[in-house]
């Protein structure tokens, strides 16, 4: 990889990047990871059984409210004005673990890959955090982008998935 760092001054000192210049496009990121835990762990979030609460309902709003503070968690990143948020967490008992994929969108002069990522980021600690007193060895992994679309780079997708985010107004 030979790009150049844009978030590096002349000098090597970190800086935020202008993007006053760049054009307001719809960009839409997907980002997924997962949290693996004991067959019985998840069970017990199945069935309400965690003494903490809803598990799956409070790592959800976790999850948008970190989207949603990206700039607070990730230093260089820019304050967004997002569209969406959407937080999907499924239950496999193959695994067993939850896992979680988060949809972010907005209209900006920058992309969203960041709150994507933190969403998740947010939404597996919070089920770790809330299931710990039960299961210690939960283990948080897999998170990556999914896909990204819009901006100067246009869409990409991860390679071996199917498809990348849509923009359901076409622009």
């Amino acid at each position: 990889m030979s790009a150049k760092l844009s978030h590096v001054d002349e000098s090597g000192r970190a800086q935020m990047v202008g993007v006053g210049d760049k054009p307001v496009t719809h960009r839409i990121c997907v980002a997924r990871g997962e949290v693996r835990m004991a067959a019985e762990t998840l069970a017990c979030i199945a069935e309400g059984r965690i003494p903490k609460g809803d598990v799956l309902l409070t790592a959800r709003l976790a999850g948008i409210q970190a989207a949603k503070r990206t700039d607070e968690w990730i230093p260089l990143c820019h304050s967004l004005p997002l569209d969406g948020v959407e937080i999907e967490l499924t239950p496999d008992p193959s695994g067993p673990r939850v896992r979680i994929e988060a949809r972010v969108d907005a209209h900006a002069r920058t992309g969203v890959e960041m709150e994507a990522l933190v969403a998740v980021s947010a939404a597996s600690l919070t089920v770790y955090d809330m299931c710990k007193a039960i299961d210690r060895a939960i283990s948080i992994g897999g998170i990556e982008l999914v896909s990204k679309s819009g901006g100067k780079t246009g869409v990409w997708t991860r390679p071996g998935e199917t498809a990348a985010p849509s923009d359901p107004s076409g622009g």
